[in-house]
């Protein structure tokens, strides 16, 4: 029974479809008017909320991304003016610092040159008491040799004339010869 029950719905509701214009609603010529008044109520009501509710966050959003990205573009102006200035500081420093260290450098030369002569000079003058010391030993020395040399210049003097005569000279003889000798 539960079965011709169940068929009996299921006819019923085929039947009834069956039963109407035969047209897709839509598509049936009588229910235009009414959807027409429907697309208009739904466009005009849509356009509204877009108009009025939609257009104006999105256009709020894009105004607010523009003056985001225009505030981002000044920032960067701002900050590569401060890099620039930054590099024109660091630039002068730069040439600041260089002049500094060849003026620095300029004066320790100066200075270590006048060590130097300082230190040259004082050499100098050791050298020449220490030349002035020596020329008086080798003068000494000279004398010396000299005043030997005039003995040895004799006495060989003496010894010659005795062996070639065979008689030894007169000493004063001899010293003034060696002495007459020794001056021309």
């Amino acid at each position: 029974m539960a079965e011709g029950h169940g068929e009996a719905k299921g006819t019923g509701a085929h039947t009834e479809a069956e039963g109407g214009h035969g047209a897709f609603p839509p598509f049936d010529a009588s229910t235009f008017p009414s959807q027409l008044v429907s697309l208009v109520v739904f466009f005009v009501a849509l356009y509204v909320i877009v108009s009025r509710i939609a257009l104006p966050r999105v256009g709020a959003v894009i105004d607010a991304r523009q003056n985001k990205i225009e505030g981002d573009l000044s920032e960067a102006q701002k900050l590569k003016d401060q890099s620039e200035a930054a590099l024109k500081a660091y630039e002068s420093e730069l040439a600041t610092a260089r002049s500094k260290a060849q003026s620095i450098s300029a004066a320790n030369r100066e200075k270590l040159n006048a060590a130097a002569e300082a230190e040259r000079k004082t050499l100098e003058d050791k050298l020449a008491v220490k030349l002035a010391d020596s020329e008086k030993t080798i003068a000494a020395t000279r004398a010396s040799a000299m005043s030997n040399v005039r003995g040895i210049a004799a006495d060989a003097a003496g010894a010659i004339v005795q062996r070639l005569t065979g008689t030894a000279p007169d000493s004063k003889a001899v010293a003034s010869a060696v002495d007459a000798s020794l001056k021309g």
